[in-house]
């Protein structure tokens, strides 16, 4: 259900997030669709096979292939997935969660555009990208500015009056990452900002 609101968000439909505390936000997926300043950034990172956690339509995923480099995308939403392998990506629909190929071979795994919020627990996520990379491999994570709060939220998407169901979401401080990934198996974090974003790679 939440991967139909995704996708009509992609074909530019006005779908938007509603908070729990009545807060409401545009999903505004479709830009997603194409190079976002900054990106070149979390590319440049990159030498190894990677895997993009989230990598909804997969301008990253298509973006390191062109590059001569491995790369896989995940997502829930099937759309996303057919628009990744229509630009040349390699992707599939598949949850971070469930069992997934080359575990324990990746150099690098992204969790851009805040995912490190998937599945509300950002410890348990990259617990779990700790048994998806290699020894000494790298998470590079897109985080909150400096300054901001750490959360779980619960959300819904919402459209015309239809609503998916509520789920979990977290955003993590830039502020906060160091702690969190040394407690995840992550005991280097190096953290930089580009074009207005914020960024770590945990190692």
């Amino acid at each position: 259900m939440i991967g139909a609101f995704y996708e009509e968000s992609l074909k530019g439909g006005n779908v938007v997030i509603e908070y729990a505390d009545g807060r409401v936000g545009a999903l505004r997926a479709e830009r997603w669709l194409r190079y976002n300043e900054g990106d070149e950034h979390i590319l440049a990172r990159c030498g190894g096979p990677t895997l993009d956690v989230g990598s909804g339509p997969g301008r990253l995923t298509v973006a390191l292939t062109r590059m001569g480099i491995p790369a896989l995308g995940i997502d829930i939403t099937p759309l996303a997935v057919e628009l990744t392998r229509r630009a040349g990506g390699l992707a599939l629909r598949r949850c971070v969660f469930e069992p997934l190929p080359g575990t324990g071979w990746w150099a690098e795994a992204l969790l851009a555009d805040g995912n490190i919020g998937i599945g509300g627990d950002p410890a348990a996520l990259l617990r779990r990208l700790r048994e998806l990379v290699r020894p000494g491999g790298t998470v590079i994570a897109e985080l909150s500015p400096p300054g901001s709060r750490s959360s779980v939220h619960t959300v819904r998407l919402r459209q015309a009056g239809r609503a998916s169901d509520w789920f979990a979401w977290a955003t993590v401080s830039i502020d906060d990452i160091a702690a969190l990934a040394g407690r995840s198996g992550f005991p280097a974090t190096e953290r930089w900002s580009a074009a207005g974003r914020w960024f770590a790679s945990l190692s």
